[in-house]
C-alpha cells in the first residue's frame, strides 16, 4: 500500500522508540524489563518501529465506537504482519449523544491528550481511532501538533435503519419524527418503536452529519487508506481496511512519512472541495481551521467559501438530499466522489500512503449517478445554496456560517424582528407557551451559547420551531445563533456567529423587536439599528453568561478562539516549542 518511490529508509537508531530501548544505561534496562513485566519478549520489541494504537478512543458510552475495541485487534495484527510492535493507548471517547454539554467543550482535551501520550511515550507512528463528530479533528489536531507519521483509521458509518417500511436515518430523521409526536402526527408508541428501530448497527451517523464530513475530509486530505470513510462499520472490508492501516503505519515509520513531510495547504483545498460537493456539516469550517493552524498553514472563511460558490451539492444525501452512507458506500464511496469533482483537485497532492490523488481515483467508478451526481446534475444547484456560505454584517464582523443549500426559497432575503433569548433554558421554556409573542416573519435569536458562553459552542444553533406555528404548518424560519448546530440538521439557521455574545459581540445587543435583514445572496446579515442606539447600548451593556472559576470549563473559557479562528487554545494553536522529554 505504501509508495516507498524517492524515500529513504531510517536506520534502526534513528526511531523515536530506541532512546527509551537501545540504551546501555539503567534507565533503558528498567524500560526494557517493565515492557517484558507485560509478557512480551525482548526480540519482540527492542529495535522494531512501536506503533501507538492511539488514541483509541473505544467506550461503553460511546456508541459509535463501540466496535473499536474489536478494530484495534485487527490493527495490531497489521503492524506485527509488517513486523513492528503495537501498543494500545486509550483515550478520551467522546460519545455525541451522551456527553453534556457538549464534545466541543472537550475537542481540545482529546487532542491536548493526544499530543500528550505520544510525547510521553516511545511511539514512532500512529494509528488513530476515531470517528464520531469532534473526536477526527481533535485526534488529528494532537498528531499535527506532535508530527509523528500518523494514519486515520475512521470508526465507519452505521447501517441503514427502517421503521414501517420507511428508510431511516440517524439525527436528521429523528428531528423530524419529534416535530411530528409535538403535533400528534405520530404516537407515543410509534415513538418508542422508533427509538429501537433508527440505529440498527455499530458506528457513526449514517447520514452526512459531522462525523461522515470529517473523516471524509480527512481521507480527501490523505490522513486514511484513499477511501477508506466511505467503508460502513459493520462491513467485513471494515477491519480489514484495519489491518491494512497497521501494516501502512510501520512502513511509514521507517521512511519517516509524517505530515510536514507531505501535508500542505492543497491537501486541505482538497477535503474543502469534497466538503462541499459532499453538503457536509458546518461543524467543518471549525474543524478545519483549528487543524489548519496546528500544522501552521494559513486557512481561513473565504478560502472555504471560495470554493463552495463553485462546487454544487452532488452527495444525495441527508440531510441535503434523501439517502444514507450504505448507499454513498455502493455507489463508489469518496473516490467515485472525487473523481467527479476531479477539475477542482490538487491532484498531485499526496497523502499517507505517498501516493497522489490522481492515483488514488484512477480507477474508480460511480454505480449510481443519483447517490452521487454530476456536475451537471446536482442535488442542488448554486443559484438554490451551497453548502457553506460566510455572512458578515454588523451583526457579525467577524464571519456567520450557514448551510444555504438547507434554507427556504422564500426566506434567502427576509426582514423580520427579533425574538431574543439569553439562554437555552429560556428558550425551551418559553417556545412552546402559546402566548408566545412570534409569528412566521419573527428571526429567532440564540445568544450566549458560543466558545465561552456555552461554554463549548454546544449543537443548540437548530432552534426549534414554536409549537404554536408548527401547528400552522410552518416548518422554517430565519434562525440565528452563536451556538452550532448538529450535521444531520436542516433549515435556514444562521450559527458561528462572531464574536459571540459572551465577550460583548454585537449579537449581545440585540433586543426583542428589533429588526433583523438577512441577504444570502449579498452575504450580508444585520440589525436595523443605528450607530448611535447600539454605542448606548454597548456603554450599559452587562455580561448575562456563566463564567466558572475552576475546572476545565475555567481553563477552556480563558484560552478559547472565537469560531472564525477554530476554537483551539490560543496557547496551541501553531508550532510546537515543547523540546522532547529528557530520559535520565
Amino acid at each position: 500500500m505504501f509508495n516507498k518511490d524517492g524515500l529513504t529508509r531510517r536506520e534502526i537508531s534513528e526511531l523515536r522508540s530506541q532512546r527509551w530501548y537501545a540504551p546501555k544505561t539503567i534507565r533503558a534496562f528498567a524500560h526494557r524489563q517493565r515492557t517484558q513485566q507485560m509478557g512480551f519478549a525482548r526480540e519482540e520489541f527492542l529495535g522494531k518501529p512501536v506503533i501507538g494504537i492511539i488514541i483509541n478512543t473505544w467506550s461503553d458510552m460511546s456508541a459509535c465506537h463501540s466496535h473499536l475495541r474489536e478494530r484495534a485487534e485487527a490493527v495490531k495484527r497489521g503492524v506485527w504482519a509488517a513486523g513492528g510492535f503495537p501498543v494500545e493507548l486509550p483515550a478520551l471517547s467522546m460519545g455525541e449523544v451522551m456527553v453534556k454539554p457538549t464534545t466541543m467543550l472537550y475537542r481540545n482535551f482529546l487532542a491536548m491528550e493526544t499530543e500528550e501520550l505520544l510525547r510521553q511515550h516511545p511511539i514512532d507512528g500512529v494509528v488513530l481511532l476515531g470517528g464520531c463528530d469532534k473526536s477526527t479533528p481533535a485526534l488529528l489536531m494532537g498528531a499535527l501538533s506532535m508530527d509523528i507519521p500518523v494514519i486515520f483509521c475512521p470508526a465507519g458509518p452505521m447501517t441503514t435503519g427502517k421503521w414501517h417500511g420507511q428508510v431511516t436515518g440517524a439525527g436528521t430523521h429523528t428531528k423530524k419524527f419529534w416535530d411530528q409526536l409535538r403535533l400528534g402526527a405520530i404516537t407515543q408508541h410509534d415513538w418508542i418503536e422508533l427509538e429501537g428501530a433508527m440505529t440498527r448497527s455499530i458506528g457513526t451517523c449514517n447520514t452526512m452529519g459531522t462525523a461522515s464530513t470529517m473523516t471524509s475530509i480527512a481521507d480527501a486530505m490523505g490522513f486514511t487508506l484513499p477511501g477508506a470513510s466511505s467503508i460502513p462499520a459493520a462491513d467485513c472490508r471494515h477491519p480489514q481496511m484495519a489491518a491494512q492501516c497497521g501494516q501502512t503505519i510501520v512502513d511509514m515509520v521507517w521512511y519517516d512519512h509524517k505530515p510536514s513531510r507531505w501535508l500542505t495547504k492543497q491537501n486541505f483545498l482538497n477535503g474543502i472541495a469534497a466538503y462541499m460537493a459532499l453538503g457536509g456539516s458546518t461543524n467543518a469550517a471549525i474543524h478545519l481551521i483549528a487543524m489548519a493552524n496546528r500544522a501552521s498553514i494559513a486557512l481561513n472563511l473565504d478560502d472555504m467559501e471560495a470554493l463552495a460558490r463553485r462546487i454544487p451539492v452532488l452527495a444525495n444525501l441527508f440531510p441535503s438530499g434523501k439517502g444514507l452512507m450504505d448507499d454513498f458506500f455502493f455507489a463508489g464511496g469518496l473516490m467515485a466522489q472525487l473523481k467527479k469533482i476531479s477539475q477542482f483537485l490538487h491532484l498531485d497532492a499526496k497523502g499517507v500512503t505517498n501516493t497522489s490523488v490522481s492515483a488514488w481515483i484512477e480507477n474508480a467508478h460511480c454505480y449510481d449517478d443519483d447517490t452521487i451526481r454530476d456536475l451537471d446534475n446536482p442535488v442542488i444547484p448554486l443559484t438554490q445554496g451551497c453548502a457553506l456560505t460566510v455572512l458578515r454584517g454588523n451583526l457579525c464582523p467577524n464571519g456567520a456560517v450557514m448551510k444555504s443549500s438547507a434554507a427556504s426559497p422564500q426566506l434567502r432575503h427576509h426582514v423580520g424582528p427579533a425574538l431574543v433569548f439569553d439562554s437555552h433554558q429560556q428558550l425551551s421554556d418559553c417556545i412552546d407557551d402559546p402566548a408566545l409573542d412570534v409569528t412566521k416573519d419573527s428571526v429567532i435569536i440564540l445568544r450566549n451559547a458560543g466558545p465561552v458562553g456555552g461554554p463549548g459552542m454546544p449543537e443548540w444553533g437548530n432552534l426549534p420551531i414554536p409549537k404554536k406555528l408548527l401547528q400552522q404548518g410552518v416548518t422554517d424560519m430565519v434562525r440565528i445563533s452563536d451556538a452550532r448546530m448538529s450535521g444531520t440538521h436542516y433549515g435556514t439557521c444562521i450559527l458561528h456567529v462572531a464574536p459571540e455574545a459572551a465577550v460583548g459581540g454585537p449579537l449581545a445587543l440585540v433586543q426583542t423587536g428589533d429588526r433583523i435583514e438577512l441577504d444570502i445572496a449579498a452575504g450580508t446579515l444585520n440589525m436595523l439599528v443605528d450607530e448611535a442606539e447600539l454605542a448606548r447600548r454597548r456603554a450599559a451593556l452587562k455580561p448575562t453568561h456563566q463564567t466558572f472559576s475552576r475546572s476545565w470549563s475555567a481553563l477552556y473559557q480563558q484560552h478559547v478562539t472565537q469560531a472564525d479562528q477554530g476554537c483551539d487554545f490560543d496557547f496551541l494553536q501553531s508550532g510546537s516549542d515543547v523540546p522532547e522529554p529528557p530520559i535520565f
